[in-house]
């Protein structure tokens, strides 16, 4: 080896500085919203206050961290919490993020099109690790197999429905084409 060169060392994982930063902003802004919120539900009770002109429901920290998977990768968040200092308890429920929710709409929308677009059960957690990054998680072949028994449930519920009680104008039939290709022709089922 010459005296100059050094051995290699080992190199960070390379970050997308652009998504880390979207990330960082969309931290911020759902921290914003959410104080927002929980503002809002405090002006509801302003008016009442105890003997001492205190108000009677007040801000009271934060819940644990927890991170929400979305089409930017895992965003953490802290909802906000309130606590009633007499009387009923007040509790702050938030719009933007419900309780337990783990993933934004737009990425649980995104399993169903993967799997329609032929990713199976076992490499859906593989393929929104490519699309979210390496964080994804809860997005296992068990989850995807929970969601298609949603799926065939609401399909069958689906069916049952009367089409003679509305007016059609048309009904619109998709297909979805195989990956095998022959000669001049594509598959379509």
């Amino acid at each position: 080896m010459p005296e100059d060169s050094q051995p290699p060392s080992e190199e960070p994982v390379s970050r997308d500085t652009l998504t880390e930063l979207l990330r960082t902003g969309a931290r911020q802004l759902l921290a914003q919203a959410l104080e927002a919120e929980r503002a809002e539900l405090l002006a509801q009770y302003a008016d009442q206050q105890d003997e001492q002109g205190r108000a009677m429901v007040v801000g009271s920290g934060h819940h644990p961290e927890r991170e929400i998977q979305t089409g930017l990768g895992p965003v953490s968040v802290q909802v906000p919490k309130v606590r009633s200092r007499q009387g009923p308890p007040v509790t702050f429920h938030s719009a933007l993020v419900p309780p337990y929710v783990r993933k934004s709409a737009t990425l649980e929308a995104a399993i169903p099109w993967l799997y329609l677009q032929g990713i199976s059960t076992g490499e859906m957690q593989t393929a929104l690790e490519a699309l979210v990054g390496p964080e994804a998680k809860g997005l296992s072949a068990s989850t995807v197999a929970r969601l298609k028994q949603t799926w065939r449930t609401e399909y069958q519920t689906w069916r049952q429905q009367r089409l003679d009680e509305e007016t059609w104008v048309y009904v619109w039939v998709d297909g979805i084409y195989s990956g095998l290709r022959a000669d001049d022709q594509r598959l379509c089922a």
